[in-house]
């Protein structure tokens, strides 16, 4: 079954904020959530995008140099 979403983490929360304003300038849809607790993202944060726009997000968020990493780690940027 498909995720509903894809997810994001972050070191900072700095990193996290940048990242919302990125995605939001590049008109991909995000939602600022609490980053999962198995993450042990160094953050409390972290973005939600539909599947869809997971790579998309990757994309802009590389082209910006904001670090993140998707969640759970085997899990691709891109949708299946």
């Amino acid at each position: 079954m498909e995720p509903l979403h894809r997810t994001f983490v972050f070191d900072t929360t700095n990193a996290a904020l940048w990242a919302e304003e990125v995605a939001r300038e590049a008109l991909v849809p995000v939602e600022v959530v609490p980053a999962p607790a198995e993450s042990r993202a160094g953050c409390d944060l972290a973005l939600i995008t539909p599947p869809e726009r997971a790579a998309m997000l990757a994309e802009v968020l590389e082209a910006a140099g904001v670090p993140f990493r998707p969640w759970p780690a085997d899990t691709p940027a891109e949708p299946q």
